[in-house]
Formats: structure tokens, sequence, C-alpha cells
């Protein structure tokens, strides 16, 4: 019998026993959406940093010497391009709830180029592309229940010099007021401090030999929601050593009970669009 596409999308994951959703991106956008932030009576009132987020687009990855790239087995996938600055970044998210704290996995298959506008290589061009999740827990934990954000990038370049380093994120970032009425508060927690680099994280990842090449990295990040920890990160062929990984804590705020979100990000190294290309996406969990 011959597959259905759904079911040729899944076989290239490995998922726990319930799919909480499965994205590719020849079907649309998904649900995958703008990170707005906080802001109240005026958007002038939302941190800088959340200003210059965009929508995420649907790509073919055009090119001008030989048309369009194309998905892993579609026409599409989801663009996250940053404006042409260096530092810019730019992320898109889908936001969920949970219906029970269990363990959960996410796979993804993506690429990263910058804006192809000269003839040679530019593997410095891009700063990081990463992903993160946005949990709380829900609202019958109890006493110092937590909203827990892990946060993960690829450091492809700094100021020009090649890196290629997975990093994590483990502090908090200051919160903000948003507002008169103190109701809203706003944090921009991609700020470019804080991160730490992850143990035995060098990898050398496919960059191919031209400007408009690309090449798909399978990535997996499992995580319990019941403990709050991650329990395994994968790239390609590599499997890393979570015992000492840190998710960003900070305490449970009064509206986002069971939130289950999770986003996607890049960030520009030079005054050049920085693209990061999700072709699809799949969270499965026990539940």
């Amino acid at each position: 019998m011959t597959p259905s596409l759904e079911q040729s999308a899944l076989s290239r994951f490995d998922p726990l026993s319930r799919i909480i959703f499965l994205d590719d991106f020849d079907r649309g956008f998904c649900g995958w959406t703008q990170l707005v932030g906080n802001y109240e009576d005026t958007l002038d009132t939302m941190l800088p940093g959340y200003q210059q987020h965009s929508a995420p687009m649907l790509s073919t990855l055009p090119h001008w010497d030989a048309g369009s790239h194309g998905g892993v087995d579609g026409d599409y996938a989801l663009k996250i391009a940053t404006g042409p600055r260096r530092g810019a970044q730019n992320t898109a998210i889908k936001r969920l709830t949970f219906r029970r704290a269990g363990p959960i996995r996410m796979e993804a298959y993506l690429t990263f180029k910058p804006e192809a506008t000269e003839l040679k290589l530019l593997e410095t061009e891009i700063r990081s592309v990463g992903f993160l999740f946005d949990l709380q827990v829900g609202d019958r934990t109890g006493a110092g229940s937590e909203r827990v954000m892990p946060h993960v990038r690829f450091l492809n370049a700094s100021d020009g010099a090649h890196v290629q380093r997975w990093q994590y994120k483990p502090n908090a970032v200051d919160f903000v007021p948003i507002g008169t009425d103190n109701k809203t508060v706003s944090h921009y927690h991609l700020s470019p401090d804080g991160w730490v680099d992850w143990p035995d994280g060098e990898q050398r990842l496919c960059y191919n030999e031209i400007p408009t090449k690309v090449n798909w990295h399978y990535i997996r990040f499992d995580f319990d929601l019941a403990a709050m920890r991650c329990t395994h990160f994968q790239c390609n062929d590599r499997t890393f050593d979570t015992s000492g990984f840190e998710s960003l804590r900070i305490p449970a705020m009064k509206n986002l009970w069971c939130m289950l979100n999770l986003a996607f990000f890049a960030e520009a190294d030079t005054d050049k669009r920085a693209f990061l290309y999700v072709d699809s996406v799949c969270l499965s969990g026990e539940f």
C-alpha cells in the first residue's frame, strides 16, 4: 500500500506515542505566527527587541542562479528572516497548552543561509539560529510554581569569526513594567547576553559550497514537563550530554497555566538578512 503524504512526513521522525502536532509547511502556516511583545494602550510600549520582529513567511527557497530549492519533500518551508542589520533577530512561535505534564519530544528539519547577495560562501554572515520552549506548570501545582523556558541556539559566528557551537541560556532576564495599569510586564529573553557553552558542544554542520545551496539538518529535543528538565538533545548524528543543561526559570505568572509554546529564531551577524528555514516540525508526547 502506498503511504499517505502524512505517513511519509511522519516516517522521517521518531515520535513518542501521541502526536501533538505534525506541521509540514506545504500545508500552510499551521498556526505559526509572529512573536509579538506585550504592550498596553499603544504599540510604542513594546520592548525594542520585540519591535523588530515580523511575521514568518512561506518560502520555496528561491535563489537567482537556479530557481527555487523547495523543501525536503515538497515546495514550501517556513522562513524566519531578520532585518538587514548586525544583531537583528526574528522569531516564529506556536502557542499551545498541555493536557498532562509528561515527556515531550520536538523534532524538526531546518537549514539556514544569509541573503545571497554576493558570489561567495558567506558562511559567517549568520550569528545564530535556535529554538526555545515557554512552559508553565498547571494552576494546582502549589507553592513555588515556575515558568520554565529552555533556550538552545547554534552560535554559528560572532563578529566574523566562525564559532559553530551549541549553547543554552540558564539565567532569567529582568522584567520591565508595561503601561500604567500594573497588569502587564515584559522581558526580552532573546537578548544576546547570558548564553552558556554546551559542554563538548562544538559541531561542524553541513554548509554547502555556494551561497544558494542548502542542506537540511535534523534536530531532536526531549523534555520532561513533570520534572521540568531536558532529557535529550541531538543534531544530525551527534547526541549531547544534557546532565548540566539548565533552563531559564522564573516564578509562575498569574495567567499562563499549562502553557506549551515553541519558537524558532534567527540572528544576523552582519548588515545582511539572515534566513532560518523550517521544513517540518513534529511535537509528540506521552500523554
